[in-house]
């Protein structure tokens, strides 16, 4: 029993180990993209952190206070982050995970199975925080010339800074499940989360910084600037963070605010785990209650779905997905963090300035057109590989269902592609109009426009519905099935299709607007170009869609149960 803590965390090394050596299919090509892709990330922050930092250098005793306010409101940040994680990750390890069943009835005291659980809510809550706040302060010291005690007391504030929001978390966590059920508790703080998350982003974009850009705003700079120190109060973890880093950034050690970490993460444990012996096994009780059936009545879409020219099967296959969709609180709350991207990206088109820019308005505001359209087949291929593709997979277990009853797989999987169209091209269709009419592009574009997202929202829907049922995780949960091999492959995929749809659409509408503004009529051999151009865009979407369809057919009828 002596070494009940470290064995409690052997499982999990373990799996990791052998799930690492255990390869599957694409898990090279994944690891390969996503390393590549937090590389990029990752220099970028350094580069940034660099750049801004050396730049500050210039500016003598005002850099310096810019520098202090930005490290404690970088810290302010994350803490708000941290804080938010480790609700919803200890409500998973200390109250969902599916061993516990098994860790309680065993002879380990409670102290520690705190202790494991509270280690791993802190790796697994604080290790994207980390990642990306290496490199900025890397940057930050690489800029100063600062020293290795520089990067000593980065490592050695990060850690109790993590911990304090994780040990805040969990006693919230505890509050919680011993107010509500844990399951209804984590739909609850998933939708708070992502609503608080939907509104700074709109609040933020709304501001409009970059008029501290403008000469005329120069006059408000020293009332910017007198803001920036508001939020940044001493009571704050994120304030002694800042300040540890700081001093050490000018050679010296802030002892009382880096004891200040230290001492308030230590008490933090102290205070968590004392809570959690004395009302973790009630709230763990109440976290075995079953959830109650939501949406299981809602006459209204039946009628809605009877009105649709479906069969008798598909219409009742349209109504099992809606409703499933609609009782999973962590699959239709991220809908209202998309429609808050969508806002803010027909609002940034409707500020944007183009008539300043002399004798080029029209030719800009037309090149903005296919970036547009561009970005709307991009939005269109992540909405489908985070809410289409997964749809077989959703199935579960209960896949079987499906394949012993009198449904065939070509109604099954029609069913799932009509599910998944209608969102997706209202969604991209709005997105496209909107932002053509805010533009003022030419009205050929607007047509073209709003033509190739519905040719290219039949490909890229049937392209993850075929992937999908080609390529199904029915033991994975749903929000990983988007990181799996079909879902990379078919990202690659999307993102090939824009662009040769971009390429086979821009040239012959660009050649149109280069005679238009010649005022020259258009050649015999250019309309038949043109003409051929856009057959050819149709006729690849019409391809793409039928055949990943049929072969998505034929490799559900090809499974075994």
């Amino acid at each position: 029993m002596t070494y009940a803590f470290p064995q409690l965390l052997r499982p999990h090394v373990l799996a990791s180990r052998n799930r690492a050596r255990r390869r599957e299919r694409g898990d090279l090509m994944r690891a390969v993209m996503f390393g590549a892709i937090g590389l990029l990330v990752c220099g970028a922050l350094f580069q940034g952190s660099f750049w801004l930092t050396s730049r500050l250098d210039a500016y003598d005793e005002l850099g310096d206070y810019l520098l202090r306010i930005g490290l404690s409101w970088l810290f302010l940040t994350f803490l708000s982050f941290l804080a938010f994680s480790a609700v919803v990750t200890a409500l998973s390890t200390f109250f969902l995970s599916e061993d516990l069943r098994l860790l309680l009835t065993a002879p380990i005291p409670v102290r520690r199975l705190f202790h494991a659980r509270f280690f791993r809510t802190v790796g697994q809550s604080s290790w994207m925080v980390v990642i990306f706040l290496a490199p900025v302060l890397m940057g930050v010291g690489r800029a100063r010339c600062a020293g290795v005690s520089f990067y000593l007391t980065s490592v050695l504030t990060t850690v109790p800074f993590a911990v304090i929001p994780v040990a805040a978390g969990t006693l919230a966590t505890l509050f919680l499940v011993n107010t509500f059920p844990a399951r209804r508790a984590r739909d609850l703080l998933m939708l708070m989360g992502l609503l608080f998350a939907a509104s700074l982003v709109i609040l933020l974009r709304f501001i409009r910084p970059e008029q501290l850009l403008k000469v005329e705003s120069l006059p408000d700079l020293t009332d910017f600037f007198s803001t920036l120190q508001s939020p940044v109060t001493p009571l704050l973890p994120s304030f002694w963070a800042g300040e540890s880093l700081f001093a050490s950034l000018q050679g010296g050690f802030d002892l009382l605010h880096f004891g200040a970490l230290w001492t308030t993460a230590l008490a933090a444990i102290v205070v968590a785990r004392m809570a959690c012996e004395r009302w973790y096994f009630a709230g763990f009780s109440r976290a075995q209650e079953a959830p109650k059936a939501r949406f299981t009545r809602l006459r209204g879409l039946d009628t809605l779905v009877g009105a649709l020219p479906l069969t008798t099967v598909r219409r009742q296959l349209l109504i099992k997905d809606v409703k499933t969709f609609l009782r999973d609180v962590s699959q239709w709350s991220q809908l209202l963090l998309l429609v808050a991207l969508v806002l803010l990206y027909l609002y940034n088109f409707r500020v944007l300035d183009l008539d300043r820019i002399p004798y080029m308005t029209g030719f800009v505001k037309n090149v903005y057109a296919f970036v547009n359209l561009g970005m709307a087949g991009f939005v269109m291929a992540t909405v489908a590989v985070r809410f289409v593709f997964p749809a077989v997979s959703a199935e579960g277990p209960a896949f079987w269902i499906i394949r012993t009853s009198p449904v065939t797989m070509r109604d099954f999987l029609w069913s799932k592609f009509w599910t998944g169209l209608l969102p997706v091209l209202v969604l991209t269709e709005v997105l496209t109009i909107a932002a053509n009419q805010f533009l003022g592009v030419d009205p050929f574009l607007k047509i073209m426009a709003a033509a190739a997202i519905f040719f290219m929202s039949f490909a890229l829907v049937g392209l993850a519905v075929g992937l999908g049922a080609r390529y199904p995780r029915f033991n994975a949960d749903v929000t990983q099935v988007a990181g799996s091999y079909g879902g990379v492959a078919f990202m690659i995929q999307a993102v090939l299709f824009v662009i040769v749809m971009i390429l086979l659409l821009g040239w012959p509408s660009s050649m149109y607007l280069f005679q238009r503004a010649r005022r020259a009529p258009l050649g015999i051999a250019q309309q038949w170009l043109m003409g051929g151009c856009f057959a050819s865009a149709a006729a690849l979407s019409t391809a793409i869609w039928v055949t990943s369809m049929r072969s998505g057919i034929r490799a559900l009828e090809r499974m075994r149960d």
